[in-house]
Order: C-alpha cells, then sequence, then structure tokens
C-alpha cells in the first residue's frame, strides 16, 4: 500500500477536475480526498501501488477537455498516518485558501452539447433556460471574484441552490456534480427586457425591467426582442463579459441606423449565425476555421466572403451591403451561450439567419458589463431600443475573440473571451526574472504580468484586449484589468516595463509608479517588442536559442523611435534582449501628425511634396481633393517643420498608395484606407498583374551605410499608371507586389551579411493577409525561415507580451552578472 499527496497544477479549476478525479478513484479503488487550493488541486491517496500508479497516469493522461494539466507533483507520505476510518471511500472536501494564488482559472467555455440537447428538449427542466451550464461549459473567468474556484468566490453567490439542482451539485454520477454556475429557472439567474418605449403587456419600460423568473415569461422576452429586431430595431444584449449591439444583419437600414448611432461609418461588423451550414451560405470555411467556429472558445472567425450563387451554394445568404462593404473577408461566429441560441432560433422561426452583433459601446469606448450604466449608456443615449440584461453580474469585462487562418495556421487578431487570461510561457533564462508588470501599448491594449518560476523558467499572464488607452474610460478599464490580475493570481510587481513614447498613458503611469515605489522601470522600443514576442514564442516552442538574434521586419503605423521620429518600417538585428536598426522605409514629413493618419490625402501631400512629385498629371485627382486652404497650410506646415514629425511608417504608405489610387482618402477607422488597398488588390488578383515600370524596389545606401527602402520608384511607377489609365485595382495589387520585392531584396542583403536565417515577422501591417502571404513565400524562396506569432497578434496585442520578455532576458542579466 501506498500512501500519498498528489499536487495538480495547471487550468485545474472550473473544468470539472474535482468530479473527473472523484470518478477516476473510485474507478481505481482508492481512498482519500480532493480539493480546490489556491496552487491547484490537492489530492490525499491511499491505495495498492500499482492502482496509484494508474491513477496519476489517468490524471494528465484522461483530464476533463477544458483542463490543461501542467504539472503533477507525488509525495509519498508515511503509510501509518492514514487514518483508516477513511479507507473505505473517496470524498471531495471543502476547498482551502491556505496556499499561494498559483493556480489557473478556465476562460468561460461555449454551451456543450449535452446542455444544447437539454435547452431545446421539452420535457427537460431546464427547457429554454437562457443561463444552463455543466461541468464541461458556461462562464468561468468572468464570473469569478477569487480563488478557490468555487460558488461563493463568484457572483453566483447570490443565487442559492433550490434541492434538485442542489442534489445534482452533490452527486459525483451527475455531470453537475460542483458545477458552480449550476442553476435553473426556480433558483439561478434570470433574463431582463427593458425597452426605450416600453412594450405593455411585457411592463419592461424606463428603470423598471420586466423579467423572465419563468420559462414562459422568460420565452415572451425573447420573443420579443427578435420582434423588435425583426421590425428592424437595435438591441443591447448582455453576453458573458459584456453586452452586444445587435440588428438584423440583412436589413440594411437598421445596419446603417446602427452605424449612425454607435459612430462606426465605415469599420466592418461580425454578424453571428445559428450553424455551420448557415456559415457555409456566407463564406468559404476550410477545416481549420471549422474547428475554430464550433469548438468550445467560439471566436469571432474573419472568412473569406462568398458571392452569391458562388460554386456549391446557390442559396447563399444575403447580408446588408453595410455589414462588411466590399471587404473581402467577414466576421462570423457562432452561438456560444444558452441566451444566444434561443435568440438565433427565434430568429430563424421570423426568417432572420444573421444577426449584427458588434461591443456594446460608443465606439473607442470600452464595452458595458453593468445594466444600469448600459441602460443610460446605450439606451437611454439613443443607441439601442431596447436591453436584455440579466442579474448576473459581470466581474471581467471581455470582448470577443478574433482569429483567422493563413495558410492553414491558426493567427489571433483579438486575444479576449476564451483564450485570456491563459498564461503563456516565457524563455528559460540563466537567471529568475523577477515578476515584471509589461504596461502595453497605446492601441490595442493589453498588460501582461510574469510569473517566477523554477530552474529559470516564466509564464506570462497576459489580459485581454482592453482598447485603445486614450481617455479617461479606457484607462480606467486597463487599470481594472492590471488590478484584477494582481489580485487574483497573488502577482506583486517587482518590476515594470513601458513603451519608449513619452506620451502614453499607460507608459507615464508606469514611469510615476517606478519612481514612487523605487521600482526598476524597463523602457522597450515599440518595433524591438514587436519582434521580441515572435522571438519568445519561437524560444518556446524550441526553433529558436534564447541568444538566437534574427532578422525583425516590423511594419506598423506608429511607434517612438531612439532617434526622435516616428518609427513603422523597421528591419532590427534583433535578440530578445536588444537590436541595432538594420534599415528602414525613408522617411518623410507627416504634417498634423495624427491629422494626417485621419486624412491620408494630407499624408500623400506631403509624400509627394518632398518627392518633387506634386507636378505629375498622375496626382491631380489627389490635389483636386484637397481645397486650396488646406495644400497651402499643409505645404506651409511641412516648410517651416510645424507640427510635422518625420515617418518611417509602412502603415502611412499603405495609407499614402490608397489615397493617390482614389480607393481611400480618409480614415474613418484605425487602417481603413490600408484595408481597402489590400480588398482592391484581392479584386485584381484574378486579372493580370500590371507591370510597374522602373526600379520599384527603389533601395539605396545611407551615410551609414544602413540599405533604406526608397518609395520614390514605386510612388512614381503608380501616378505613371494613373497617368496611362490603369485600373486602380491593379495599381493596388502592382503596390503589394513592389513592397513584397523591395522588403526580400534588403531582408537578403542583411541576412548574408550578419549571417542570419532566420526573419521575424511582426506589426499591424502584417494584418494585411495578401503582402504576408506574398513576403512570406518569396522569403522562404530566398531560403530564409520565417517566423510569425500564434499565440499573440501580430498587430499591438503582442506588446505587452513582447515588453515582458525583453524586461525579463535584461533583468535576468543584471542578475547573473
Amino acid at each position: 500500500m501506498r500512501h500519498v499527496h498528489i499536487h495538480v497544477a495547471g487550468i485545474v479549476q472550473g473544468v470539472g477536475m474535482r468530479p473527473f478525479v472523484y470518478r477516476e478513484a473510485m474507478a481505481h479503488g482508492i481512498c482519500g480526498w480532493v480539493l480546490n487550493a489556491g496552487d491547484g488541486v490537492h489530492i490525499e491517496a491511499h491505495a495498492p501501488a500499482d492502482a496509484l500508479d494508474t491513477f496519476v497516469a489517468a490524471l494528465s493522461e484522461h483530464a476533463p477537455a477544458a483542463a490543461r494539466v501542467e504539472h503533477v507533483e507525488v509525495v509519498d507520505l508515511a503509510v501509518n498516518g492514514w487514518d483508516a476510518a477513511n479507507e473505505q471511500g473517496f470524498r471531495i472536501v471543502a476547498s482551502q485558501d491556505q496556499t499561494a494564488h498559483t493556480t489557473l482559472v478556465s476562460p468561460d467555455i461555449a454551451t456543450c452539447d449535452d446542455c444544447l440537447r437539454e435547452l431545446f428538449d421539452p420535457a427537460d427542466r431546464r427547457y429554454h433556460y437562457p443561463f444552463i451550464n455543466c461541468t464541461n461549459c458556461g462562464p468561468r473567468f468572468t464570473i469569478i471574484r477569487s480563488l478557490p474556484y468555487d460558488r461563493a468566490a463568484t457572483s453566483m453567490d447570490c443565487f442559492p441552490m433550490c434541492p434538485k439542482c442542489a442534489a445534482e451539485y452533490a452527486d459525483p454520477l451527475d455531470r453537475r456534480f460542483h458545477a458552480q454556475p449550476d442553476a435553473c429557472f426556480d433558483c439561478g439567474p434570470h433574463i431582463t427586457w427593458r425597452e426605450a418605449e416600453g412594450d405593455m403587456e411585457l411592463e419592461g419600460s424606463g428603470a423598471t425591467p420586466a423579467v423572465g423568473s419563468t420559462r414562459e415569461t422568460s420565452d415572451a422576452i425573447i420573443d420579443r426582442c427578435v420582434e423588435l429586431l425583426a421590425s428592424g430595431g437595435i438591441v443591447a444584449i448582455k453576453g458573458l463579459g459584456g453586452f452586444h449591439l445587435a440588428c438584423n444583419a440583412a436589413n440594411e437600414q437598421a445596419v446603417v441606423e446602427l452605424r449612425r448611432r454607435k459612430r462606426r461609418s465605415n469599420k466592418p461588423l461580425a454578424v453571428m449565425v445559428r450553424s455551420l451550414a448557415d456559415t457555409e451560405r456566407l463564406c468559404h470555411v476550410d477545416d481549420a476555421e471549422r474547428g475554430l467556429l464550433t469548438g468550445s472558445i467560439r471566436p469571432i472567425v474573419l472568412l473569406r466572403r462568398r458571392a452569391v450563387g458562388e460554386g456549391d451554394s446557390p442559396d447563399a445568404l444575403t447580408l446588408a451591403p453595410s455589414v462588411a462593404h466590399v471587404l473581402p473577408e467577414l466576421g462570423v461566429m457562432l452561438p456560444y451561450t444558452p441566451l444566444q441560441h434561443l435568440l438565433l432560433a427565434a430568429a430563424e422561426a421570423r426568417g432572420m439567419y444573421a444577426l449584427v452583433m458588434t461591443s456594446g459601446n460608443l465606439s473607442e469606448e470600452p464595452i458595458e458589463t453593468d445594466d444600469d450604466l448600459a441602460w443610460e449608456h446605450l439606451v437611454a443615449a439613443g443607441i439601442a431600443d431596447a436591453l436584455l440584461g440579466n442579474d448576473r453580474a459581470i466581474l471581467s469585462r471581455y470582448d470577443d475573440s478574433v482569429v483567422r487562418t493563413v495558410g492553414g495556421v491558426v493567427m489571433p487578431v483579438r486575444r479576449a473571451r476564451g483564450y485570456a487570461p491563459r498564461p503563456l510561457p516565457l524563455p528559460a533564462l540563466d537567471a529568475v526574472a523577477p515578476c515584471v508588470l509589461a504596461c502595453g501599448p497605446q492601441q490595442k491594449a493589453t498588460i501582461a504580468l510574469t510569473r517566477e518560476g523554477t530552474n529559470g523558467e516564466a509564464t506570462c499572464f497576459v489580459s485581454q484586449h482592453i482598447g485603445d488607452v486614450e481617455n479617461g474610460g479606457t484607462f480606467d478599464a486597463w487599470n481594472a484589468a492590471r488590478t484584477r490580475l494582481e489580485d487574483l493570481f497573488d502577482l506583486a510587481p517587482a518590476a515594470l516595463a513601458c513603451d519608449l513614447h513619452p506620451s502614453y498613458l499607460s507608459s507615464q503611469w508606469a514611469r510615476e509608479q517606478a519612481r514612487k515605489c523605487n521600482l526598476p522601470l524597463v523602457e522597450v522600443q515599440h518595433h524591438h517588442a514587436h519582434i521580441a514576442s515572435v522571438m519568445a514564442e519561437a524560444i518556446v516552442a524550441d526553433q529558436l536559442t534564447t541568444d538566437a538574434r534574427v532578422l525583425g521586419i516590423a511594419f506598423d503605423g506608429t511607434g517612438a523611435g531612439t532617434d526622435g521620429t516616428i518609427w513603422g518600417g523597421e528591419f532590427l538585428v534583433a535578440s530578445l534582449g536588444g537590436f541595432e536598426r538594420a534599415a528602414y522605409l525613408r522617411t518623410w514629413a507627416l504634417p498634423g501628425g495624427a491629422a494626417s493618419v485621419r486624412d491620408a490625402r494630407r499624408n500623400a501631400f506631403a509624400l509627394l511634396s518632398e518627392l518633387g512629385l506634386l507636378e505629375h498629371p498622375g496626382a491631380e485627382r489627389l490635389l483636386g481633393g484637397l481645397d486650396e486652404q488646406t495644400r497651402s497650410v499643409t505645404a506651409t506646415m511641412i516648410e517651416r517643420g510645424i507640427n510635422s514629425p518625420r515617418t518611417s511608417s509602412m502603415g502611412r504608405l499603405f495609407d499614402v498608395a490608397a489615397a493617390i489610387l482614389g480607393i481611400c482618402g480618409q480614415a474613418t477607422y484605425e487602417g481603413e484606407p490600408a484595408i481597402e488597398l489590400e480588398a482592391a488588390a484581392w479584386r485584381a488578383l484574378g486579372g493580370k498583374t500590371v507591370r510597374l515600370d522602373g526600379n520599384h524596389a527603389g533601395v539605396f545606401t545611407s551615410a551609414d551605410d544602413s540599405p533604406i527602402l526608397d518609395p520614390q520608384p514605386l510612388i512614381e511607377a503608380l501616378l505613371n499608371g494613373i497617368e496611362a489609365g490603369a485600373p486602380a485595382d491593379r495599381l493596388a495589387l502592382g503596390f503589394h507586389i513592389a513592397i513584397t520585392h523591395a522588403t526580400t531584396h534588403i531582408a537578403s542583403e542583411i541576412c548574408a551579411r550578419e549571417g542570419l536565417d532566420t526573419v521575424a515577422l511582426s506589426g499591424g501591417v502584417f494584418m494585411n493577409r495578401l503582402l504576408l502571404q506574398l513576403l512570406t513565400r518569396e522569403l522562404k524562396s530566398a531560403g530564409l525561415t520565417v517566423l510569425v506569432p500564434h499565440t499573440v497578434p501580430v498587430n499591438d496585442g503582442c506588446i505587452a507580451y513582447g515588453q515582458a520578455a525583453v524586461a525579463s532576458a535584461r533583468l535576468a542579466q543584471i542578475a547573473s552578472q
């Protein structure tokens, strides 16, 4: 006989681990107990040695699907220390909070097939219950208040279980054994309904909501919601991590009105459909995308749109043109909560097969999570016509995650619900670095906190997507995410990392906090953080060594450079701890800074002015779109250097091309001109590619022998094409090909000179699927290995992780000296 203590670490709470352990123990004849603690799951077991060995192996080999067992530690105890009175069984004992909070919490999990069957089974007592769940699905991180994960530590603590639910909760053979959010109509949360102009039958208007406390009243609320959507209304609907704004995706008038109210004129909107079959009526779906759509996370998946009547789907669904305009991709997700399943089923019965489901907020503001505030900010403010809420509090704000596949490989676009805060590994270093708080960027902000490990190992908790930290509301959300991670996982930062930029709110906070608390501060250049995020991921995957150097190509819109200019077209010879700028895009003045980002025509005017191409006949259309005063003021700003920072931004060069070609001259959302330029290039891809005249690679050497990508030959070739009457779409495709050639030429030259064979790609410009595919192919053809991120986004959503990796490397180096 052996008597052992077993510690199981990883994502082992909120995933049915204790019920699983109980069942395995009973199957193997194990006596003892299991409990949750702050650092994971603890088991004391007493059994014959062979039975214990089999039991321990099963803990990792057959763990619940949502679990992630990272470590199983077995320690032998004295056999005579076992209380014989307990030898007859195995039990789940009360959780303890006497250990460090090092365990991991499961993200929220989409409704499982078993619960879905019960949801639509008229004979089931939870028929049409909008909050049905079990140990295999339902809310987790968005309802947890503290560790260990027990009902009393969640927002379900105010819903005492009825006798039937309590019996399920206590039955080891039941699927809801120790399911913390377990509930039903009799004892659990209920949906609520309020309309700006109240429906008299439901009595839900103003501050007094109608409550779906019974199946009949709950169904009536859902029917009324769908009725309002079918008539062209807009409804704020509470989800797991915040509110959505919903409307009928086939109703052009409703979509246009939603855009007007939300102040989101052109940015594409995501849609939710009921089934995979409906998704395939809208878009092309490959196997990887199919798995993402139907898996346990259910993010928004960016899919290639299907033309009406195309291929094998003559009954393709028709969406309102304003959902995604002419873009080749569409963001699609399937229902992931019981309420969403009920809504989509009711919508289908009324002939609605797709709903717009966009974040419930004004543009650039945090997503709403509180019912009363959502009523004030969304309904009373005139954005939504009604609010479908509930009385279960959301404790963590989470947007929907967004992903795409490129070449069959999954790449995150926005890492949030379902993925965060699942920790990411950091490279094992020679010395253990302290806990680092990486404060992230300004746009697409996240934060990251590292946890010290043994043998130089560390993990990194990267928060959910927070948004653009440019105002008080989003900075409050940034602070809330920070304190949430620190408190929940007992993380006390001993060092800080931030962006070099002097004006970012998160960087200003970090500098002040470092001064006030006397903490080390590591300021990380923006594009080095981009490349470091790719390197850290590759080192963990054994694709690179910890001391490796790579050529990092960081193409994005904005990042503070070490020379006082705005970088964004960078070739960096980088290690994890440092970098050298090896080449860059030729700089030009950006009059008005952010004003030229919003108005790409001003940006194009500035570059044409600098290149001496304003008189080119191909520039007439661009100049004609700017009034005389704007041209005069812009020219004066450039000439006198008034608020005209110099930039090497590849993102801004894509904006220039879009403006010159007349594809998009003004950005109503971030990256719009470049996104429209890519869409134009995709349209041309099926036709003959226009040949650009001259040396469109455009490379020359600067005074310090650094290669510079000179856009002049390329811009001049675009203007020649315009003058010759070439279609804008073909010129857009030619622009992508030229950038690919130029980038490959410079990369090959630097790698040959520096003895490098690996290129890491990062930055928001590589959100451009066409450019990423073209450049990856060309670099590989040149004999180079290409790395792109797969666990964090290629855009600024990777910056906090990259900052954490750089800071840890530098601090570990200092510690080892």
